[in-house]
């Protein structure tokens, strides 16, 4: 018979850290901490069998579970020493989620669970304390409303804020215990009026009641929003948790917090966190009232006082514990921790969430203090993670105008409108607007808004709050703890103490690195891979097989790769020069030629001009391969399409407007991705093509003899779906090539390769490498003519299928393995078998992507292309596929 329910207490457990896909994460490390003699609260753990049974059989529990429940709370009460719903000695519980897969703030937690009308005196005459117990009374009403009834919290802080005014008082800490008595029946009266029933008396239905709603937490919307951001799969279910209450807020000798055994924005080796005295866990982490440092490393005039001065011994035990759990997960630990009556109990541990910068400074640190080896360290670092470091910060010459000052959350700088909401923090960015998201304080509702937002600007919560550790989690520059800003939702806009106003839509800047918040729009600057990161590189570097290369136009953009470690360029798009300057007026000239000899004379125009740009690319690459696409758009995409552009056009060439028209219209295309283009074109347009391969090689024949360069061109034929296109073509470059070489009086070695990007190319790729000496894979129109998809179109409805589970990923993010991947693995395969030396690598889009890089390496590719700044990205993923596959 399946186990449901594991224990754990008093130094043994029934399970351990390596159980998480079992117990969750938390309550796994809760056992593990257990095991290894840490001070942990005794408790038991549901599996996540039985969330996964809850959602299977219509929330309904699986055989057996009840009096595994039973079995576990008697061990549970002979393990604190008190009764569960005993009006003399009162045990109260905890129940919490937890995920095998880190999700903070997202699932539901409540506390103080047991307390009743009548528990409420046992905890009274075992605490002495009456205030202590109506606050934690009053604390379970609210949270068990609002977790299992679905309740607005907010109806309840507004009667506690009413109770402080009328009573004159600042914090929730100076009201007495008449006070929160009072607010104990007015909380009941709220509930009952609200949803028509009374608050619940009986222990064993609030418990049963709260299980369920941690279990149905698991599909609430936000849930659901992070799994999607995080790709944590929907049926790997979430644990519950139910654990003897220890309590933060039974007076000045108690506290509770949260920590990180390292810095987790900078990764710097300091203990970091925040605690609050006389609080409960959820003081700290929603930021309603301002938290004090547990150390004094990072102590500045006017600070709170730090736990390590005013616990001293607890600190000190806490320190301990600190370095006991890096030792033993060997990794940055995130805890929770609470302090009763001077004595420290430990409520959980878990990987901590941290920064791209972070992560690369704890892996390498940690290498350098013995306790994990480089291989472990390149696994360490996520490389999608690393899109963080490679985007601008903030101009360190620029004006800037701070107008507030918070605390400094998550890392970067980010600019755009101010909303107020998450929602219009989407609708906004699907409008492609930039926005901050400015809010008094986050909850776990503001997920959506959060991961649509550039930035996020609280004036509320310390840097432990649900803001700070989201944002850190997604990258996202974030300020926190701005008190310095009041926020008005209903007029939209918020005032900053020197009065400045500043409304919806207006822009402001965030610098999450210093914890400002700047008017309008800063300048930034572009980042640079030195010290740590490129040591932390270096490693990646040593353990992959794959090259990655990139996909750049402009020497600018081949600079900034060659910077980030490209190893080469692995797609040019030459139309993308054809668009610049005076140049695009002699390809519409050459467009509307209305034979050969007008086309070359256009032609001849343009020669130096691509000439120009090779060169440039050559240099900055110089020693590395350089594969240069001919025309692949179809004519049409570089005319005007207006009358008034039309217009403009045929004055500038001399032609009438109605004749400029004319051929404009006649070279319009029901559908121009199935068109004429790429090399239908060349079959169509020779001299196009050898004007193209003429540039490229006087380019490389005038560095080869005037500078003394080493080039290999590689000259790429897009959109071949017949091996007698490229029959066609190949010839054409060779007879242009040599002919440029004799001329130069130079030998210049070059290849001439194709684009596979159509299935019947890659089905008959055996055929087409007779004429190919490199394949470069297109996956963005491989996938588009795989699927029978449009690219720009499929966007409206392919979030629906992800939704619906039609499809895990957008394939046009992520490389489709069994459909798109299988035709490249086939044209791999069947090219190889013709020609065993050939160069084969993908150009697309797919080549920054992780688990399509991973794939890559997996059937034996030589190189991968993506943007610039997806290199490092490629180059790690790289790394993690080799190391993974050994």
């Amino acid at each position: 018979m399946a186990k449901f329910v594991y224990t754990f207490g008093n130094g043994k457990a029934d399970g351990d850290g390596t159980k998480k896909e079992l117990l969750g994460g938390k309550g796994a490390n809760l056992a593990e901490m257990t095991a290894i003699g840490l001070p942990v609260p005794p408790g038991f753990t549901l599996t996540t069998e039985v969330c996964k049974a809850f959602y299977d059989n219509e929330q309904a529990y699986p055989k057996g579970l009840t009096e595994e429940v039973d079995k576990a709370l008697k061990k549970l009460e002979k393990q604190m020493d008190k009764g569960f719903g005993s009006s003399e000695n009162p045990l109260l519980v905890s129940v919490r989620s937890g995920a095998r897969a880190s999700m903070p703030g997202m699932m539901d937690t409540v506390l103080n669970l047991g307390l009743n009308d009548e528990t409420i005196k046992g905890v009274i005459s075992q605490s002495n304390d009456a205030r202590f117990a109506y606050d934690s009374y009053r604390r379970f009403i609210q949270m068990y409303a609002n977790v299992v009834k679905g309740m607005d919290g907010e109806i309840f802080s507004e009667i506690l804020a009413q109770k402080k005014d009328d009573r004159k008082v600042e914090l929730d800490t100076d009201l007495s215990a008449i006070d929160l008595l009072q607010l104990v029946g007015e909380f009941k009266v709220c509930y009952q009026e609200h949803l028509g029933e009374a608050f619940p008396e009986d222990p064993m239905q609030q418990l049963w009641e709260a299980i369920g709603a941690v279990f149905g937490s698991w599909m609430t919307p936000r849930a659901v929003t992070y799994r999607k951001l995080h790709e944590i799969p929907a049926d790997w279910g979430t644990a519950v948790n139910i654990q003897g209450m220890v309590f933060g807020n039974m007076g000045d000798d108690c506290a509770t917090g949260v920590a990180f055994s390292r810095d987790p924005s900078t990764g710097e080796n300091y203990f970091y966190g925040e605690y609050l005295v006389n609080a409960q866990g959820e003081d700290v982490v929603a930021g309603i009232r301002t938290p004090q440092p547990i150390n004094r490393a990072k102590h500045k005039e006017g600070d709170l006082p730090a736990m390590e001065d005013v616990m001293p011994d607890s600190y000190a035990q806490l320190a301990d514990i600190r370095t006991t759990l890096e030792k033993h997960y060997k990794d940055m630990q995130d805890i929770e921790f609470t302090i009763e009556k001077g004595r420290l109990y430990m409520l959980q541990t878990r990987t901590g969430k941290r920064t791209a910068q972070a992560a690369i400074r704890i892996a390498v640190d940690m290498v350098e203090e013995g306790l994990i080896s480089e291989k472990e360290a390149v696994l360490r670092v996520d490389p999608d993670q690393l899109d963080q470091l490679l985007h601008p910060s903030l101009d360190p010459k620029a004006e800037k105008n701070v107008i507030a000052k918070g605390l400094p959350a998550s890392p970067g700088a980010a600019s755009g409108q101010v909303v107020f909401n998450a929602d219009e923090a989407e609708e906004q960015t699907r409008l492609k607007k930039q926005v901050i998201l400015v809010r008094i304080e986050t909850s776990p509702e503001d997920i959506h808004g959060m991961n649509a937002a550039e930035g996020i600007l609280t004036a509320r919560g310390g840097m432990t709050s649900h803001a700070a550790v989201v944002a850190r989690g997604m990258g996202k520059c974030c300020v926190s703890g701005c008190s310095a800003i009041k926020i008005d939702y209903e007029k939209q806009q918020f005032v900053t103490k020197s009065g400045q106003l500043v409304k919806r839509g207006d822009f402001i800047t965030l610098d999450g690195s210093a914890g400002e918040v700047m008017i309008g729009i800063v300048p930034k600057v572009e980042p640079e891979v030195t010290g740590m990161f490129a040591h932390f590189m270096a490693w990646a570097d040593k353990f992959r097989r794959l090259k990655v290369r990139t996909n750049a136009d402009t020497p600018h953009d081949s600079k900034v790769a060659r910077d980030f470690g490209a190893e080469g360029i692995g797609l040019c798009r030459t139309e993308h020069m054809f668009f610049e300057g005076d140049r695009i007026q002699a390809v519409r000239e050459m467009i509307l030629a209305e034979n050969l000899e007008g086309r070359k004379q256009a032609l001849a125009k343009i020669l130096p001009m691509q000439k120009g740009d090779f060169l440039g690319l050559f240099r900055e690459m110089k020693g590395l391969p350089v594969t240069i696409r001919l025309l692949d758009p179809p004519l049409h995409e570089f005319l005007p399409q207006t009358d008034d552009d039309v217009s403009e056009l045929a004055n500038a060439v001399g032609v009438r407007f109605s004749e400029v028209k004319s051929h404009v219209d006649s070279l319009h295309e029901f559908n121009p991705m199935l068109g004429h283009r790429g090399c239908r074109l060349g079959i169509t347009y020779p001299e196009v093509y050898d004007m193209q391969v003429q540039a490229i090689m006087e380019a490389a024949c005038e560095l080869v003899k005037d500078e003394g360069f080493s080039i290999v061109p590689e000259i790429m034929i897009p959109l071949v779906s017949h091996v007698n296109e490229l029959k066609i073509l190949r010839a054409n470059a060779i007879k242009i090539a040599d002919e440029v070489c004799a001329s130069y009086g130079v030998e210049v070695d070059y290849l001439i390769g194709t684009m596979i990007e159509l299935p019947r190319a890659a089905l008959t790729a055996d055929a087409v490498a007779r004429e190919a000496e490199f394949f470069s894979f297109g996956t963005n129109d491989l996938t588009q003519t795989t699927y029978g998809l449009s690219r720009d179109d499929a966007g409206h409805f392919l979030p629906d299928y992800i939704d619906n589970g039609v499809l895990k990923k957008d394939p046009f993010v992520a490389l489709d393995r069994r459909g798109v991947g299988e035709l490249v693995k086939i044209g791999f395969e069947r090219g190889r078998s013709t020609r065993p030396e050939l160069k084969v690598g993908i150009c697309g889009e797919h080549g920054g992507e992780p688990s399509s890089v991973e794939f890559c390496h997996e059937i034996g590719l030589d190189y991968v292309s993506c943007s610039p700044y997806r290199v490092p990205i490629a180059r790690l993923a790289a790394a993690h596929a080799a190391i993974n596959e050994k």
